[in-house]
């Protein structure tokens, strides 16, 4: 086991502290008091914002390029002919081409941003946001109004993203709702080894559970898959 000694030569004194095990009671009450809190401004700046569209993605794409032009597309056409709400993670990237088709399909557009070391920036196209400390708060929030799950290429934020969503409706800790990846070339290496490696080599998932998610490529198949679903599933609030 580490010592404290051994922590700061390795970690340097920034990040000695967490090798050292449990804090004392005082600090973790502290804790949970700050995410009690932090939930707390979630919930209610968000709660009258109605039923959403979470959309995911990478915060690297720029105006222009062909995920940022089809990630607004995917969001002006759910906006303006379901009429949700369009809530994303307030950021650049993905996230800002989602809420700008939002705004400008006349919808709701909503963030839920982070705060980083780089200090991410909530996009200008929100007609509301709020700004979480703790990951896994945030995580709650887009999930928790959502009545559907829209991702786009991205890195290893959107992966847990899309997993948080598979995993909750896998263990019925929601109900199901759509899970739609959006850019069949982007998703394909991925599917191909969910269903290669966890499904038919390893016996992890079940053969249903491919049936969580569909891939689509355009605005009009996204679209087309979440309004037949609705049609056919009665949804109700997570959480």
């Amino acid at each position: 086991m580490l010592n404290k000694t051994m922590a700061k030569h390795i970690l340097g004194n920034k990040d000695a502290n967490y090798l050292e095990g449990p804090k004392s009671r005082s600090y973790e009450l502290l804790t949970a008091f700050r995410v009690f809190k932090e939930f707390l401004t979630g919930f209610r700046g968000l709660h009258f914002i109605g039923p959403c569209i979470t959309v995911f993605g990478s915060a690297r794409f720029t105006e222009g390029h062909p995920y940022y032009e089809l990630a607004r597309k995917v969001s002006f056409r759910l906006s303006n002919e379901l009429g949700l709400t369009i809530l994303t993670g307030g950021g650049p990237g993905i996230m800002e081409a989602a809420n700008r088709g939002a705004r400008e399909a006349g919808g709701l557009s909503i963030g839920c941003n982070i705060k980083l070391p780089f200090e991410q920036k909530e996009n200008p196209y929100l007609d509301k946001f709020v700004t979480m400390n703790y990951f896994f708060v945030r995580k709650v929030l887009l999930v928790k109004y959502s009545y559907a799950f829209v991702i786009l290429p991205g890195g290893f934020g959107t992966m847990d993203e899309l997993f948080e969503a598979l995993t909750l409706i896998q263990t019925k800790k929601i109900s199901h709702r759509p899970v739609v990846l959006v850019g069949r070339d982007y998703w394909k290496g991925l599917v191909e080894w969910i269903n290669q490696s966890m499904l038919n080599s390893e016996h992890n998932i079940s053969a249903g559970d491919m049936n969580l998610f569909t891939t689509v490529d355009t605005a009009k198949e996204a679209f087309q898959f979440i309004d037949d679903f609705y049609k056919s599933h009665e949804l109700s609030p997570n959480f």
